[in-house]
């Protein structure tokens, strides 16, 4: 029997199921393909970016940046979202660059005005403060106005009456040089015998010069003694910076200041070829001026530069200079005469033996041509048309400006810095936001606690220097915004009792100007000093901060309580980004190579244990290492990691002091929204407001002459040195170790 065959057709899976299992199978096939489907998204958006940018996207610290509800969608938050923004270039990896990548579009949408040699966040905020300066000095005296404010309106069109300056010409100039003794090389008879370089001295003092062509002289305060005010002797100012000097002919702008001379002179009057010579014989004996000074790195100690002399003493050591004349005319202020036995401070007893020397060999014409050239230098800018231009073309090698600015822009300028006072009462009254103060003085509170708990932890501290550390650190006063005094109009007209501006020749208005500055600082010579003083803060229409060594002291002016450094309305991770930075900045100037020179008093001593001496000199050494190897190549020069330190310790302790405060901010008040659409945590908005505050923009030139002489380094090197210093950056912004931004080997002081 032949058994039945069954053929196998095997039954579908589907149909082998039950209708729940069936249900399941596809739910979970449908959750499986939205799944891929996510991880296809995300792979390409992860690849479109890498393409774009060359980087894996910056990693936030916190998921709540993601929440749409965490985002401040306020005025102040959006106007700051879209600052931020236009400066950055997201396709730059800001591990690699940051400045690039907080400031890239800045660098790439600026372009520099003809009038200007360089375009930074800061002289953004003065062209806006500019602005309001000019709409308050430039209307009409009001009936009844205050008399500083009827004085900076005055001065201010007297400035803007180029009619009156060009019908003038250089009449007004030429007498001047007349009564000062004649510009040798314009006079057809110049009688030598007439002419001694002290006498010179003299004549400029009375008239409103500098008196600092041979020998600075200044009131200042005691370095040993901050309650005291002290005469002090130092080497001459020059009229180009020794760095050049030293080059002679051979560098381009020692020529370009050679034929800037003569063509002057020949403006004024003289013939080229007699100009040629002996403008020559002028700026070689210039030349041997700066070659006998002390280089700015050589005076970075401020012991070495303290050298007290009574006047019997200098006229022993110095014979051929009449020192009780001298000094006594220098000063010109008959109530408070100089005495033999009187004490001066000699900063650079050698430059003045060398100086003797010199000027015994060299003959007065060639001195006379040097000292008159000085006064028509300082001068040209309140001349003619004519003048002006070929000063622009001298300039424009310096710092690449081609063209004047606008007049109202230099007029302001001048009542501003000359005025400074008067300007900053009426700034405040009519713009400064009066909340602002407060806000802003808590800031620097904070961040001076936080600097004394970061003393308190330095582990290359021993106690007994760490103790006067932080007593001087406690000690610091912070002056912020303005004092009262500013609003109070009899303390004003006070301060500007005698001022006369009343001449129809802006020159004489600029010379009386500055005669009344000079007096009015030497009358305070036998007072004592107040270190609370109002009239020392009491310059707010800047934008700028400052540290006092003398008084211990920061300076955080109104003017600069705005724009990228402060608002009232943004989160506080850019303020203390911004202003923060600023005031850490100003903080540790008291505790940079230069400041930890001083106590608590701003007096010169010495409170440093010898072996934590030289743990800072160790650390400052690293801090000069590091600046010196930065290299600009636009213009071939490397930092001068020497003469930037004291701003580079500077900076890489505010930035620090900042942040550890802004953290602390938020353990007490709680973690900050984001600002629309920039996916950045808090901490890293607070890096990238440091950053914008350097955004900025150079022309070679004057970025040639900033490396040169200045002791700043270039603005990229502000973000990039103490940002790649610091862990807290790295951590933010999750940088590599080794990559550029988080190098293995960091540099740190405070």
């Amino acid at each position: 029997m032949v058994p039945t065959r069954v053929e196998y057709r095997p039954t579908s899976w589907w149909k082998r199921r039950t209708t729940t299992e069936r249900w399941l199978a596809l739910v979970s096939t449908i959750a499986v393909l939205i799944a891929v489907a996510l991880v296809v998204v995300l792979v390409t958006s992860i690849l479109t970016r890498i393409k774009s940018t060359g980087n894996l996207p910056v990693r936030t610290n916190r998921a709540s940046t993601h929440d749409s509800n965490n985002v401040c969608m306020t005025a102040g938050c959006n106007r700051t979202a879209a600052d931020v923004l236009s400066n950055m270039d997201p396709n730059i990896d800001p591990c690699d660059d940051f400045y690039k990548f907080a400031c890239g579009n800045f660098i790439k949408r600026t372009k520099i005005p003809d009038d200007k040699s360089f375009v930074t966040s800061f002289n953004l905020l003065s062209d806006l403060l500019q602005v309001q300066l000019r709409t308050m000095i430039g209307e009409p005296v009001e009936p009844e106005e205050p008399g500083p404010f009827v004085q900076l309106k005055r001065l201010y069109s007297s400035c803007m009456n180029t009619t009156a300056i060009e019908l003038d010409g250089l009449t007004t100039m030429k007498a001047v040089l007349q009564d000062l003794g004649g510009w040798p090389v314009i006079e057809g008879q110049w009688d030598q015998s007439k002419f001694e370089w002290t006498k010179s001295v003299y004549k400029f003092r009375k008239t409103g010069y500098s008196i600092d062509f041979f020998l600075k002289f200044s009131v200042s305060i005691d370095y040993k003694n901050s309650t005291l005010r002290v005469i002090q002797i130092d080497q001459a100012e020059l009229l180009l910076a020794k760095e050049y000097f030293s080059k002679g002919l051979e560098d381009g702008l020692v020529r370009a200041y050679y034929d800037y001379m003569v063509d002057i002179a020949v403006m004024f009057g003289a013939n080229r070829e007699i100009a040629k010579s002996e403008l020559k014989d002028s700026l070689d004996f210039e030349i041997q001026l700066s070659n006998i000074s002390l280089s700015p790195e050589d005076r970075r100690n401020y012991s070495l530069l303290y050298n007290p002399m009574s006047v019997h003493d200098l006229q022993v050591k110095f014979p051929s200079i009449p020192w009780l004349e001298y000094l006594n005319s220098a000063m010109n202020i008959p109530s408070i005469p100089i005495k033999s036995s009187d004490v001066i401070i000699v900063s650079v007893p050698g430059y003045i033996s060398k100086l003797e020397k010199l000027l015994s060999s060299t003959p007065k014409r060639i001195q006379a041509n040097y000292v008159m050239w000085g006064a028509v230098y300082s001068s040209v800018t309140h001349l003619t048309d004519q003048l002006r231009q070929r000063q622009l073309q001298y300039t424009k090698l310096l710092n690449g400006r081609t063209e004047l600015g606008p007049r109202w822009k230099e007029c302001t300028d001048i009542v501003s810095n000359s005025l400074s006072v008067a300007v900053g009462a009426l700034y405040i009254r009519k713009y400064f936001p009066k909340d602002a103060k407060q806000k802003a003085k808590e800031i620097a509170s904070d961040i001076k606690e936080e600097f004394i708990n970061i003393l308190k932890e330095i582990d290359w501290m021993d106690n007994a220097t760490r103790g006067y550390a932080l007593e001087k650190a406690a000690a610091v006063t912070a002056h912020v915004a303005y004092p009262d005094e500013l609003l109070s109009d009899k303390k004003l007209e006070r301060v500007f009792e005698g001022l006369d501006l009343s001449s129809d020749k802006f020159l004489k208005v600029m010379l009386s100007l500055t005669l009344f500055g000079i007096d009015s600082a030497y009358k305070k010579f036998t007072e004592p000093v107040k270190k609370q003083d109002w009239m020392v803060i009491g310059r707010p229409a800047v934008v700028n901060a400052y540290y006092s060594t003398p008084h211990n002291s920061i300076q955080v002016p109104a003017g600069i309580l705005q724009g990228v450094f402060f608002s009232n309305d943004r989160p506080q991770y850019m303020n203390y980004g911004g202003i923060g930075f600023a005031i850490g900045h100003e903080i540790t100037h008291g505790f940079d190579d230069q400041g930890r020179q001083f106590d608590k008093d701003g007096n010169l001593v010495d409170w440093w244990a010898p072996s934590t001496k030289a743990a800072f000199m160790k650390k400052a050494q690293c801090i000069i290492d590091q600046y010196t190897n930065y290299t600009v190549p636009e213009v071939g020069l490397h930092v001068n990691g020497i003469n930037t330190q004291g701003e580079n310790i500077a900076d890489n302790g505010g930035v620090k002091e900042a942040y550890l405060t802004y953290a602390s901010w938020v353990k007490r008040h709680g973690s900050e929204p984001r600002l629309p659409g920039l996916d950045y945590t808090p901490e890293q908005m607070f890096w990238i407001s440091t950053a914008n505050v350097w955004c900025s923009l150079h022309r070679p030139e004057a970025l040639k002459m900033r490396i040169s002489t200045a002791f700043h380094a270039p603005d990229n090197f502000r973000v990039e040195g103490p940002l790649s210093n610091s862990p807290q950056f790295s951590k933010d912004f999750n940088c590599p170790i080794n990559s550029k931004m988080n190098p293995i080997h960091k540099c740190s002081v405070w």
